[in-house]
């Protein structure tokens, strides 16, 4: 059976590492990275075009073909809200394929840290950086780590997974046993 792997958790706390080293070692796995889909976009730099409106309903139709075709997706995305989640959820059921929510999370204060310390790689890189700056910081970064509570609270199913920084192999692992099926 596919499976759709959201790993949920705020920014900057690993998901795009550890969903690449997912894809890379689970080949046919689709990394649905929707912060890489932006670039496909004419004027996905202007805020105003809201692109990241128009990519939700894309990467759910990407992540369906995927799973029709009985192959796994791991999508590295913080989603604050329940709806959203539930949305990628049925994508998954619809095409007869399992959803797992993994959390990744840290402290409040080192999750904001580990954004503002990492380095930029990519365009996108710096772009988020400057969209972060522009919409308060590390306030707003801590606004979006306090929506997580929230979040786990409605999908009591989510699986918390401590992400330490540095320690990419152990989140992995840490992540490769939450999907590991439990006999009763």
């Amino acid at each position: 059976m596919a499976t759709l792997i959201h790993l949920n958790g705020p920014p900057g706390i690993g998901k795009s590492t550890l969903a690449a080293l997912w894809a890379d070692r689970h080949p046919g796995t689709l990394n649905l990275d929707i912060d890489t889909l932006h670039r496909l976009v004419g004027g996905w730099q202007d805020e105003d075009n809201r692109t990241h409106d128009v990519l939700r309903p894309v990467a759910l139709a990407m992540a369906a073909t995927h799973l029709a075709g009985g192959r796994d997706v791991v999508l590295p995305q913080f989603l604050g809200r329940p709806d959203a989640i539930a949305a990628f959820e049925r994508t998954a059921t619809l095409n007869g394929a399992r959803f797992v929510e993994l959390v990744l999370l840290a402290g409040r204060a080192e999750s904001i840290a580990r954004f503002e310390n990492r380095s930029d790689r990519s365009e996108w890189d710096v772009h988020n950086r400057a969209l972060v700056a522009r919409h308060g910081g590390a306030a707003f970064l801590g606004e979006m780590y306090d929506t997580v509570p929230g979040v786990l609270a409605a999908r009591p199913d989510a699986v918390v997974v401590p992400s330490r920084s540095g320690a990419v192999e152990d989140t992995y692992a840490a992540i490769a046993a939450a999907l590991t099926p439990r006999t009763p």
